[in-house]
């Protein structure tokens, strides 16, 4: 599958599932892995006017986080004419209606704080500061459990049982990496919406992993 292409398909699978917005947990992490229990599940909050208070951190969080999701609504968006198993349906169909108005959040965290949204086709993410690596530009480093070109091409050609298991351990790859990005704004982040945020993906996509790992075993 082209990029191009793809940007059409994510543009279009974004527009059709923007609905209400979400919220998170201030909790931080405790010092395990991407793995560990996450926060308690966050309380939703009003919409508030995004607080200008950030550090770089947030501003990374929010740049890396948004092509990330913006990949999983790709993804998800396959699964209504591809998958076989009700439930794989159901579960990309709760993904995609959560993760795009967290995206149009990020939007707005990033416009408030006067920094530049990222390129449509974006798979990598700044250095985050704190991990002996210094500040570098968009596109240097890969970001957590983004899928390759040659991934979503093969995820595109299966149907069927296939495409549900090949989905499933995609997904859980790319939670994964949501996860830790998650962690990481916690530990470091400045912006208490971005922190909030942060905390209510975290344990939202925590427990899609465990969803996902019963459905694997079943599929």
């Amino acid at each position: 599958m082209r990029v191009r292409l793809l940007g059409g398909v994510i543009a279009a699978a974004t527009a059709a599932v923007v609905a209400a917005g979400c919220s998170g947990s201030g909790t931080a992490p405790p010092a395990a892995g991407p793995l560990s229990a996450p926060p308690p599940a966050p309380s939703p909050s009003a919409a508030a006017p995004i607080s200008p208070e950030h550090n770089q951190a947030d501003v990374m969080f929010a740049q890396g986080m948004i092509p990330h999701h913006v990949q999983a609504i790709a993804m998800s968006s396959q699964a209504s004419s591809r998958a076989a198993s009700p439930e794989v349906k159901d579960l990309a169909a709760r993904i995609a209606r959560a993760q795009a108005p967290e995206i149009e959040q990020m939007h707005q965290m990033l416009d408030t704080w006067g920094a530049p949204r990222p390129q449509p086709g974006s798979t990598a993410m700044p250095g985050m500061p704190g991990h002996g690596m210094p500040s570098m530009p968009m596109g240097d480093m890969s970001m957590p459990g983004m899928m390759s070109d040659a991934q979503m091409q093969q995820l595109a050609a299966q149907s069927g049982a296939a495409f549900d298991r090949m989905f499933l351990q995609m997904m859980i790859e790319h939670h994964t990496g949501a996860v830790q990005m998650a962690q990481m704004e916690q530990a470091q982040g400045l912006n208490p919406q971005a922190k909030e945020l942060a905390g209510a993906i975290w344990a939202a996509q925590q427990q899609e992993i465990t969803e996902m790992q019963t459905l694997l075993s079943r599929v």
